[in-house]
């Protein structure tokens, strides 16, 4: 396909073309073939179709030599520079022009049915080529022309982004770093006194103080005491002397011994 510029491609080529001198149109009733004479061309040559950017050009040539019989530019198609006839489909009227102006219609005609057909199809190819071409074209102008969106920040205006926050039930944000499970508080009369510095890190803490009701509870039912009477099986096993003995120095084992105490009383 032809390109903008100087370059020239070849659309069509047909050896065999039939070249008539036709007289003038009589009325608008268009051209018909059977009045010239067809079994007289005034010349026999080849044809070729070439284009140069949006112009097509219909070349008569001598086979032998190639040199250039007559030459018919084609701005569009259909049009005045190739017409049909009326009464057959293998021949046509067509515009020839020289390089000083002058012009003349003449008749063409081809011996095969199928090189005719080539013939108008390529002229209707390389035209719809053109139109596509100037369609792309008046798109792109119309583009050009209209406005265009500017998404561009103005002066002094700002953007703010709410990363890492969500929503709760209530629809109020949650802290960020919150977790979605609250801790569980502490029982009551029950509390929980910080690790001492001065105690080893083997040390066993001591049990945690109830209120004053579950030590009168305690008080009340006689048969916990009985518990710590001798010869009765007490309730810490003595794993806690293992521990003593694992971890802890010889001086410490009488003081968890008393702690273990503690427990059965309770």
């Amino acid at each position: 396909m032809a390109t903008e510029g100087g370059y020239e491609s070849v659309l069509c080529v047909k050896q065999d073309v039939n070249v008539y001198k036709i007289p003038p149109r009589a009325s608008n009733r268009g051209y018909r073939a059977s009045d010239w004479k067809l079994e007289q061309p005034d010349w026999t040559g080849r044809l070729r179709i070439t284009a140069r950017a949006k112009v097509a050009y219909i070349k008569l040539e001598d086979k032998a030599s190639g040199e250039l019989f007559a030459q018919a530019p084609v701005g569009e198609f259909p049009g005045i520079a190739v017409e049909t006839v009326s009464d057959s489909s293998r021949y046509f009227v067509i515009r020839i022009q020289d390089g000083n102006g002058r012009s003349a219609f003449i008749g063409i005609g081809f011996n095969d049915r199928g090189d005719a057909f080539d013939f108008n199809v390529s002229l209707q190819d390389h035209f719809k080529w053109v139109k596509q071409e100037n369609e792309i074209s008046k798109e792109s102008q119309n583009k050009d022309a209209g406005p265009k969106l500017d998404l561009g920040f103005k002066e002094g205006q700002t953007i703010t982004l709410n990363i890492g926050q969500t929503k709760r039930r209530d629809g109020k944000p949650r802290p960020q770093g919150s977790v979605g499970f609250g801790l569980l508080p502490p029982p009551p009369g029950g509390k929980i006194a910080p690790p001492s510095s001065t105690e080893s890190p083997n040390h066993v803490p001591e049990p945690v103080a109830l209120n004053n009701a579950s030590q009168v509870a305690a008080e009340d039912t006689g048969s916990l005491l009985d518990l710590d009477t001798p010869g009765s099986t007490p309730l810490v096993p003595a794993q806690s002397d293992k521990w003593g003995d694992f971890s802890a120095p010889a001086s410490s084992v009488p003081a968890q011994n008393q702690q273990s105490t503690n427990w059965v009383q309770f």
